[in-house]
């Protein structure tokens, strides 16, 4: 039985200062929730944890733990100004504290500055008659996305490009469904390594661009790309775009390898 991301949100229960909900089986990487799913649920959290609060603008996640089974989610400001608050929400299960993650949420304000380079790389949107793959067996949560990898020598020996969309998205908040998408890339480090490999994501920023992704039919272009895999950690770049090619996201992340 499979659950959606909005299934998921939509049962979250409240309890004194927060929520409590579940890691369906469907949403886990190994012995964990897969990064983008518990993600998810603390932005979902610290939208609802205040009134009124402008457009994401940056997320800081931190995974420090396994979270897997009945979870809690607990929301507090940090800051609020005049232009942007700040919210800090921390997920846990039987384990402990697994995620902490903090929000920036900031509104368009004036200014003489505007500036953005850089363009989409050449992969083209996925038509009517793509064949794409629902993720892996081997790996629960992929199986929540359409997916096609970019696999000629047009991709670089340490860098992945991936189009990606939930199957089931009807009803998500823009960004909830963003940063779901935004962690469904295999470290870009697995290609220097040639196959699969223990490993785990340690920390996560993302910052986003715009004050509202859109894309068109779900797609969203996603890359990583590591110039530094040394002595079990490894140091990745990434980005997103949408379907016409609009950048939406840049994204830093740190993954210890244990191989």
């Amino acid at each position: 039985m499979m659950t959606s991301l909005k299934q998921a949100i939509d049962a979250l229960e409240p309890i004194e200062g927060g929520w409590r909900g579940t890691v369906p089986e469907n949403w886990t990487q190994g012995r964990t929730a897969y990064g983008g799913f518990s993600a998810a649920l603390a932005l979902h959290a610290a939208q609802n944890s205040d009134t009124d609060l402008p457009p994401l603008r940056s997320a800081q996640v931190s995974f420090i733990g396994p979270l897997s089974g009945e979870i809690t989610l607990r929301a507090r400001r940090l800051r609020r100004g005049r232009n942007a608050a700040f919210v800090e929400v921390d997920v846990e299960s039987a384990a402990g504290l697994g995620l902490r993650a903090t929000f920036v949420f900031m509104g368009a304000v004036a200014s003489r500055v505007d500036h953005q380079t850089g363009g989409a790389p050449d992969f083209p949107l996925p038509g009517p008659d793509t064949q794409t793959f629902r993720g892996h067996s081997a790996v629960a949560f992929s199986r929540n996305f359409d997916l096609l990898d970019r696999r000629d020598d047009g991709v670089g020996p340490s860098e992945w490009l991936r189009w990606a969309r939930l199957a089931e998205r009807d009803g998500l908040d823009p960004m909830v469904e963003l940063i779901a998408i935004a962690d469904c890339l295999p470290p870009a480090a697995l290609k220097l390594l040639g196959g699969p490999a223990p490993l785990s994501s340690m920390t996560w920023l993302l910052n986003i661009l715009g004050p509202r992704p859109v894309t068109r039919d779900g797609w969203w272009l996603l890359r990583a790309t590591t110039d530094y895999t040394r002595e079990g950690s490894s140091s990745q770049q990434m980005a997103i775009w949408n379907a016409d090619g609009t950048p939406v996201a840049e994204q830093m992340q740190s993954v210890a390898i244990f191989a």
